[in-house]
C-alpha cells in the first residue's frame, strides 16, 4: 500500500484523538464525569463506539475509556520513507479516528453548540433511519456516497449532484476544501437539501463524516438483526456493510497548500476509518491509489478522476446497479426528487390543494379503446397560464392490457404520486381528488409543459407495469368546466373501489401474498400480506402484492397457499408455516397473523407503528416513529424499535402498518380494538376517520374517546388512573399473559 497515505491517516488519526481528548478534558472540567452524553433519539448510544468497543457510553465518564482503547490503536507515526505493505495499522488508526470524530460531535450536543443548526443536520435519528429504510430495500436508494471537501465551481458541485439524485443515490456531506464545503455551495445556488431530496449535509467539519457511518452501523444492528457486544459482532456489522450497505467515499478538491497536501491528514484517517466498512475511496485530485482488492470489494482508493467521469467510475468501484431514468421531458428525473418542496416564491404555477379542484384518476379499459402513446391536453398549456396563479387540472390515464385486472386500478393509480414527484422542479402531494402540484419558474424555464405530466405516466407505466399493461394514453385537463364535471365522476369511482376493497376479507381468497423485500436487509424477516393485514411498512396491500407479483412472478411477492387451518382465531395455516420457515432461512417455523402474543409476524424495522403490551394497563399502546416522546412502557419509538428489529420474533411487541389499526382482525386473539390503550395525540387523529367506521361495526364507537394520549398519560400507573377514570373496557378483560 502506499506509505504516504499510511503515513498520513496514522498522523491524522493521531491528531484526531489529541483533539477528542482535549474537548473531553474540557467538557469534563465543566460538567463533570456523571454527566450525560448522548445524540437525540437514537436507542444505540453512542453507535460507533458500540459498534468497535460493545461499550454503552451513557455519561462523560465513559468517555475517557472510549478513548483511552483509541489511544491503544495508534501506531507510531511512520516516516515517509518506510513501506508499509498491508493496511492494519491504517485500518486500526481509521477505527482510532472514527471513535474521536464520535468523541467531538456528541460532545457539541454536550456543549449545547447544536450541529443542526443553519443547512446542517447533524446526527440522524433512528427514526430517520427507518423511514428511509424502505427506500435503501426497496432498490429506490441503491447506496450512498460521503462527500468530504468542494469542487472549483458551483456549477460543477450542481452537476455532480444532480448525477447522485438522477441514479437516486443518497449524498452525505461533510468537510471542506480549504474553508468551502459542497453543501454550501449548493446553498448558494438554492438547491434544497434534506433527507425528502437525498441530500443531507452533516456539518462542515470533516468529523461530521463520522455521522454517515454510525448510520452504517446502525443500518446493520436495525434491519440485520447484529445485537453489538464482542469483535465477532463488529465483524458481522462490518461485512454486513460490505455485502449490502453500497456506501463509497468522495474526496473532492485541493486545500490549496500544495501538491503534498491535496487531502488533509485528517481526511485520510477518515477515508481510513471508512474502508473498514468496506466503503472505498474515490478522488479528484490526485492522491496516492491503493488498487489491490482485499477489506473493499475492489479497489480501496482511485484517484485523479474526471468530475465528469467519477460518478461512473465510483459506481464501477463498489459494484452498484444502477438504472437510470430516461424520460423523455426537459428536466432531470430521479427518486432523489421525489420529496422536493417548490415554494411559493419559486412558484410559476400551482393546481389543487386549498385553491382549485384537483384529481387523478386511472382506468382500465379495452384494447382497442386505447391509443398507446397518445397525450391529449384539454384546457390551457403552462405557456397560456399567468405566473403565480392557481388552475384545475385533471390527470386521466386510460390503460389495457391482456393481463391487467379491474382491481389494479387503485394500485397502478397510488404510483401517479412517486412518478411525477421525481421530475425536478415538479411538487406533488396527495393522491386522488385532494391533489396539489406546482411547475417551479426553473422548470418552466427548461421548458416543461402539462403534456409533459403524460410523457412522464406513459414511460413509467410501461418501464414499472410492463407485464400488465399493453396501453397507456393519457389526457390532462386544465380547462375550469370539464374538471369541474369529471372530478363529481372520479369521486363517484373512489367510493366505489372503497366500498369493494373494505369488504375483502382474509377468509375470502385462497392465497395470501408474501413479502421478502426486507430481506436485502433483514435476511430472515418474512412479511406475511393478508387482505386485513397490510406489510408492517404500510406500503403494500394484498392488492399491491398480487398485481407485483403478476408483473414479476420471481420478485418479492408471491403468492402463498394457505393450507389446513391450524388455529382460525389465531390466524395459524400449515402451508404459510412451511413457507415462512423456508425463507426465513429456518429461522421462523410457525406465525399467527392475528396474535401479538403468541409467535407473532417478524419486523425488518421498517414498520410504520409499533404495538406494545403494557402490562400494568392490561392493555398496548400504539406508538409511531413521528413521535418522539416517551411512551408509558418507559421507552421511546427509538429504543422500542430496536428491540424488535431485526427480522427478530418478541412476544408482546409487533411492527404494523397504520392501515392495519382499523382492520377487523386487529389483534382478534387478545380481544383487538378493545385492548387500545394509548396513542399519541397525532396518530389517533390521523386513524380517527378509519378507525370509527370499524368501532361503529363493532358496537363500540365510545371506545375511541377512552383512549389516552400523551396529554392524559406518561407513565404505567397515570394511564391506569386514566383509564379507571374513563372506564376503559380493557380493565375488564382477562389477562393478556
Amino acid at each position: 500500500m502506499s506509505k504516504i497515505i499510511a503515513t498520513a491517516a496514522i498522523r491524522g488519526a493521531h491528531a484526531m484523538v489529541e483533539r477528542a481528548e482535549e474537548d473531553l478534558r474540557k467538557a469534563i472540567e465543566k460538567h463533570g464525569k456523571d454527566h450525560p452524553v448522548a445524540y437525540p433519539s437514537t436507542a444505540y448510544y453512542l453507535p460507533i463506539m458500540l459498534l468497535f468497543l460493545g461499550q454503552k457510553v451513557e455519561k462523560l465518564g465513559d468517555l475517557e475509556e472510549s478513548m483511552q482503547e483509541a489511544r491503544k490503536l495508534l501506531g507510531e507515526i511512520p516516516s515517509d520513507e518506510i513501506w508499509l505493505p498491508y493496511l492494519g495499522e491504517t485500518l486500526d488508526s481509521g477505527v482510532a479516528t472514527l471513535i474521536a470524530e464520535e468523541t467531538i460531535e456528541s460532545l457539541k450536543y454536550v456543549n449545547g453548540s447544536d450541529p443542526a443548526s443553519g443547512i446542517w443536520l447533524g446526527f440522524t435519528s433512528d427514526n430517520i433511519l427507518r423511514l428511509q429504510g424502505i427506500k435503501l430495500v426497496d432498490g429506490r436508494m441503491p447506496g450512498f456516497v460521503a462527500i468530504a471537501g468542494a469542487t472549483e465551481s458551483n456549477e460543477d458541485a450542481v452537476a455532480l449532484i444532480r448525477g447522485f439524485q438522477e441514479r437516486n443515490i443518497l449524498v452525505f456531506m461533510a468537510g471542506h476544501t480549504g474553508g468551502r464545503a459542497i453543501a454550501e455551495q449548493l446553498a448558494e445556488e438554492d438547491i434544497e437539501m434534506n433527507w425528502d431530496t437525498f441530500l443531507v449535509p452533516y456539518g462542515k467539519e470533516i468529523t461530521g463524516a463520522v455521522h454517515a457511518l454510525n448510520f452504517a452501523a446502525r443500518s446493520a444492528m436495525t434491519f440485520g438483526g447484529i445485537e453489538p457486544g464482542d469483535m465477532e459482532a463488529a465483524r458481522q456489522i462490518l461485512l454486513y456493510n460490505k455485502e449490502r450497505v453500497h456506501a463509497f467515499v468522495m474526496a473532492l478538491g485541493s486545500d490549496g497548500v500544495g501538491d503534498d497536501q491535496l487531502i488533509t491528514d485528517e481526511k485520510y484517517a477518515t477515508a481510513a476509518g471508512a474502508i473498514n466498512f468496506g466503503f472505498p475511496v474515490i478522488a479528484d485530485v490526485p492522491i496516492p491509489q491503493i488498487l489491490p482488492t482485499g477489506i473493499c470489494t475492489y479497489e480501496h482508493v482511485i484517484s485523479g478522476i474526471k468530475l465528469d467521469e467519477i460518478i461512473s467510475r465510483a459506481i464501477e468501484l463498489r459494484g452498484l446497479t444502477i438504472k437510470l431514468e430516461k424520460i423523455p421531458i426537459p428536466v432531470p428525473y430521479g427518486a432523489g426528487f421525489e420529496g422536493e418542496r417548490v415554494r411559493k416564491e419559486n412558484m410559476y404555477v400551482q393546481f389543487g390543494g386549498k385553491y382549485t379542484d384537483a384529481f387523478e384518476l386511472l382506468r382500465m379499459k379495452e384494447l382497442d379503446e386505447v391509443e398507446d402513446g397518445k397525450i391529449e391536453v384539454v384546457g390551457p398549456e403552462v405557456d397560456d397560464m399567468e405566473e403565480g396563479k392557481a388552475y384545475p387540472l385533471g390527470i386521466v390515464v386510460e390503460v389495457a392490457g391482456r393481463q391487467f385486472e379491474l382491481d389494479f386500478e387503485s394500485v397502478l393509480e397510488r404510483r401517479i404520486h412517486e412518478f411525477i414527484s421525481c421530475a425536478n422542479g415538479i411538487f406533488h402531494m396527495g393522491q386522488r381528488a385532494i391533489i396539489w402540484v406546482r411547475i417551479s419558474k426553473d422548470a418552466r424555464a427548461k421548458g416543461f409543459k402539462i403534456k409533459d405530466f403524460g410523457e412522464i405516466l406513459v414511460a413509467k407505466i410501461h418501464e414499472e407495469f410492463n407485464k400488465i399493461v399493453d396501453r397507456v394514453q393519457v389526457t390532462v385537463y386544465t380547462d375550469v368546466d370539464e374538471v369541474a364535471k369529471l372530478v363529481e365522476e372520479a369521486r363517484a369511482v373512489y367510493s366505489e373501489r372503497d366500498d369493494k376493497i373494505a369488504g375483502m376479507t382474509d377468509e375470502d381468497v385462497e392465497d395470501y401474498y408474501s413479502c421478502t423485500l426486507c430481506q436485502s436487509y433483514a435476511p430472515n424477516h418474512v412479511c406475511i400480506v393478508t387482505p386485513q393485514r397490510l406489510g408492517l411498512c404500510g406500503a403494500y396491500t394484498w392488492l399491491d402484492c398480487k398485481a407485483s407479483y403478476q408483473i414479476d412472478p420471481h420478485g418479492p411477492n408471491e403468492p402463498v397457499q394457505k393450507g389446513t387451518v391450524i388455529d382460525a382465531e389465531k390466524g395459524s395455516w400449515e402451508t404459510v408455516n412451511k413457507y415462512i420457515e423456508v425463507k426465513s432461512n429456518g429461522n421462523l417455523t410457525r406465525f399467527n397473523a392475528y396474535s401479538m402474543m403468541e409467535d407473532p409476524m417478524t419486523s425488518c424495522g421498517c414498520f410504520e407503528c409499533i404495538a406494545a403490551i403494557v402490562p400494568e394497563a392490561n392493555g398496548i399502546l400504539i406508538v409511531d416513529r413521528d413521535f418522539t416522546g416517551m411512551t408509558p412502557v418507559g421507552m421511546t419509538f427509538s429504543t422500542l424499535a430496536g428491540q424488535i428489529g431485526g427480522g427478530i420474533k418478541t412476544p408482546g411487541f409487533i411492527g404494523i402498518g397504520k392501515l392495519y389499526i382499523s382492520s377487523a382482525k386487529f389483534i382478534s386473539a387478545e380481544g383487538g380494538h378493545a385492548r387500545i390503550a394509548w396513542m399519541p395525540k397525532h396518530l389517533k387523529e390521523e386513524v380517527e376517520e378509519r378507525l370509527k367506521v370499524r368501532l361503529e361495526a363493532d358496537g363500540m364507537l365510545d371506545l375511541f374517546d377512552r383512549i389516552a394520549t400523551e396529554e392524559d398519560a406518561e407513565d404505567p400507573d397515570a394511564l391506569v388512573e386514566y383509564l379507571t377514570k374513563v372506564n376503559h373496557p380493557v380493565l375488564e378483560m382477562e389477562p393478556m399473559f
